[in-house]
């Protein structure tokens, strides 16, 4: 995984708490998630527009 190791991620981690703070934690990782619900969605879609293209294309 890029060469992260345990120690890196926890010390990613514990700036990422003293950047932002104990409270704002779950929004942000909330936001996230949202974007990579998002982003998953957005390429599903992409790629079922473009088989549903290949089989008009196809006929």
């Amino acid at each position: 995984m890029f060469g992260i190791g345990m120690p890196e991620l926890i010390i990613i981690l514990v700036i990422i708490l003293i950047i932002f703070g104990a409270g704002k934690l779950p929004e942000i990782g909330s936001g996230i998630g949202k974007g990579i619900k998002n982003f998953k969605k957005a390429t599903s879609e992409s790629e079922k527009q473009e088989q549903i293209e290949e089989k008009k294309d196809g006929k």
